[in-house]
């Protein structure tokens, strides 16, 4: 798993912004942008997918 930062400086490597990578991922950017800034959790359903694909959680659910 990635953090934030780490996502973040990888996109600056690829010339790639947040908002790009949401419409070239079907999503819309403010949801991307609220799981970077830790304001969604993506605990479930399109946040967590979101966060799945971006690299920050695992593709399973933690389990409490």
């Amino acid at each position: 798993m990635k953090t934030p930062k780490q996502i973040k400086e990888s996109f600056r490597q690829q010339g790639k912004t947040l908002s790009q990578w949401a419409r070239d991922n079907g999503y819309e950017p403010h949801m991307v942008y609220r799981l970077m800034a830790g304001i969604d959790k993506g605990l479930y359903g399109r946040a967590h997918e979101i966060a799945v694909k971006l690299g920050l959680k695992d593709s399973t659910p933690a389990q409490s």
